[in-house]
């Protein structure tokens, strides 16, 4: 599956600028951390894994990375991503355990992405090219700001790979400061 396919199947089930937005965010996340964690010649299957993993979250949201392996499944996709994207799901909605490294920072960055991205909102940049560690970690430990961002998963997927708490929240802010910086995100157009 090409990129362009890949998009066409993602907006086939999606509408919304926040699940197509997210969708990006995650794309260019993955793209970066395998570029950074010496995967580089992964780095488009990350990124494919990344952009398609709530494929089904819009439409199937109570069969969330269940339906989508049935949709990718009779879209001939290869089991590899199918199994990558559903892994983040991993606790919540499936048994399939991350455990390749690409399926262990999906793990970890999803729900993170969508946290730092609230946090970026409520500046008056707008942005996360201004945002430090600190911003972050007072509003992780305010459990009712961005609520549906679990702080769980975030801390589990960071002992998964490895990393403090801090350590994941400062690297993701870099991949989305570099994801914001190559202007993907204007690819959005609802």
């Amino acid at each position: 599956m090409t990129r362009t396919e890949a998009w066409a199947l993602l907006c086939q089930y999606n509408k919304g600028e926040f699940h197509l937005s997210h969708a990006l965010t995650v794309e260019g996340v993955m793209h970066y951390f395998a570029n950074e964690l010496g995967f580089a010649d992964e780095a488009d299957f990350w990124a494919m894994v990344g952009l398609l993993h709530d494929l089904d979250f819009e439409m199937y949201p109570d069969e969330h990375c269940t339906a989508q392996q049935r949709i990718m499944r009779e879209h001939g996709l290869d089991e590899a991503l199918i199994r990558a994207t559903a892994s983040h799901g991993y606790l919540l909605t499936v048994d399939i355990a991350p455990e390749h490294t690409m399926e262990k920072v999906l793990y970890a960055v999803d729900e993170l992405t969508g946290l730092i991205g609230a946090v970026a909102r409520m500046r008056p940049s707008k942005s996360v090219m201004d945002l430090e560690l600190k911003s972050v970690r007072k509003k992780f430990k305010t459990l009712n700001f961005a609520a549906g961002c679990s702080r769980e998963v975030i801390e589990r997927g960071a002992n998964m790979l490895n990393w403090t708490l801090d350590e994941l929240i400062e690297r993701t802010i870099l991949a989305m400061r570099a994801v914001e910086e190559s202007g993907c995100l204007d690819e959005l157009v609802v």
